[in-house]
């Protein structure tokens, strides 16, 4: 989850898997969403691929393949909305209503979902229509982003209303990530899933690169300019879902156990792990950290003076590091090992949390944010590796779960400790502390075998 405001998630999603994010997706945090037992699998290739007949005739491409395409448009229509609405809440605490605590609870109830919403989710996806749920979380996106519209042209805000819509909203996203991969292995034929999900992911970078300076650049025209045009966003994705074809859904078959008892194993599985365990909680402290620092950007901008849109030009620096470190994620990997690229990103971020205590122009916030999200995406994808090599098949899916949960369970918690503490302190000093509590959360790692001598 690393950088979670807009950088990756780390441990709670695969390299190979979609998400939202994160990243990730995690919105802006983003949140990242991981399968529960029931939940559609890991869009890994299954073996089963080698087994398709040699008649079979070619599948279709990608690019001529109507139900994916018609996903892949929508679904980035509406992960561009929710970036957009989600840069735009704390612009419009902070400029409506000077406080950066009601900034706090905004992004509080935002999170919210991810903490309450995440371990079940799948389950229920999983049996309902996963077109049909992809549609009424469009609806229940479309409907909040209205009711912002219409209060805000009318001066009717309340800082309640856009607490319940950012937890609706976030709620939503967490359903539609989970049945969204659902749909595209129903939609994809099995040797075209790494494509698709290639594509997938692509898509999800890309909207949120775009959103955050959308959302900032929107604000700054008119106040309920964002939100209108995340309703527009949802509108077309509703629309491209209403153009799919209807596809059958395999009915499950078997006892299904319950619920509980099925995570409990994954919960135990990662108990077991040393060195899965002492990684989860450094980083969800890290977590935690990181969501004070995406409200404190946004502070040290209006601190400084400078017009909203410069939030987005921060936004968009972030964004660029994110996929930077994406990029070359495989060639550090080939030389540093898991344990010591994990203390490293620890050692970087508490320094460039450290400098926020110092720099407030728009381009120095920018290229921090950059420095944060290019190690958080390195460490992402080496930890999504690891976790993919060492968890048992079976498992997969708990697991993931389990690290969604735990890293980003607490990303609300952060988002409420920021909001209190930027109000106390300021930019500078809020961060300066965080810095300090990095610090010693880096120098504990240090001191833990476990962390140094972790292998790939």
């Amino acid at each position: 989850p690393l950088p979670c405001h807009r950088g990756a998630r780390l441990l709670s999603t695969p390299p190979n898997r979609s998400a939202p994010g994160s990243s990730s997706p995690g919105k802006p945090g983003t949140p990242e969403t991981s399968e529960t037992p029931g939940i559609p699998e890991a869009p890994e290739v299954p073996e089963a691929a080698s087994e398709t007949p040699a008649e079979s005739p070619p599948p279709v491409p990608l690019r001529r393949n109507h139900n994916f395409r018609m996903l892949w448009i929508g679904g980035g229509s509406s992960v561009l909305g929710v970036r957009t609405a989600v840069s735009a809440y704390p612009l419009l605490m902070l400029w409506s209503t000077g406080s950066a605590a009601h900034a706090g609870l905004v992004a509080f109830a935002a999170l919210l979902p991810q903490l309450l919403l995440v371990l079940p989710a799948g389950a229920l996806v999983d049996r309902w229509d996963r077109r049909r749920t992809l549609m009424v979380c469009d609806a229940v996106g479309l409907a909040g982003m209205a009711s912002l519209v219409v209060a805000l042209l009318l001066g009717k805000l309340y800082v309640g209303q856009v607490m319940l819509v950012a937890f609706l909203e976030g709620g939503a996203v967490i359903f539609y990530r989970i049945a969204e991969r659902a749909v595209i292995r129903g939609a994809v034929p099995t040797g075209q899933l790494s494509e698709a999900f290639s594509q997938h992911q692509a898509r999800g970078h890309a909207a949120g690169v775009l959103g955050q300076p959308l959302g900032a650049g929107l604000f700054s025209l008119a106040r309920w300019a964002p939100f209108l045009a995340a309703a527009v966003t949802h509108t077309v994705a509703l629309v491209t879902l209403l153009m799919m074809r209807h596809q059958p859904v395999e009915s499950r078959t078997g006892t299904r156990r319950a619920l509980r008892t099925e995570i409990a194993e994954g919960i135990a599985w990662v108990w077991r792990q040393r060195f899965l365990r002492a990684a989860l909680l450094v980083i969800s402290i890290s977590n935690i950290a990181f969501q004070v620092m995406a409200l404190a950007l946004v502070v040290l901008v209006k601190e400084g003076g400078h017009p909203a849109y410069m939030v987005g030009l921060v936004g968009l620096l972030g964004g660029a590091g994110g996929i930077t470190g994406a990029m070359t994620a495989a060639w550090v990997m080939r030389r540093i090992r898991l344990g010591p690229l994990l203390l490293l990103a620890l050692a970087v971020w508490t320094a460039l949390m450290a400098s926020l205590a110092f720099v407030a122009h728009p381009v120095a916030l920018g290229l921090v944010s950059a420095g944060t999200t290019w190690v958080g995406a390195l460490l992402n994808v080496a930890a999504g590796v690891h976790q993919v090599k060492v968890t048992p098949d079976a498992l997969q899916g708990r697991v993931s779960s389990v690290f969604a949960l735990v890293t980003s369970g607490l990303n609300s918690l952060g988002a409420l400790l920021g909001g209190v503490l930027l109000t106390w302190y300021g930019g500078a000093r809020t961060m300066a502390g965080v810095a300090v509590c990095m610090a010693v959360v880096t120098l504990l790692a240090l001191a833990a075998p476990t962390v140094r001598r972790a292998a790939d």
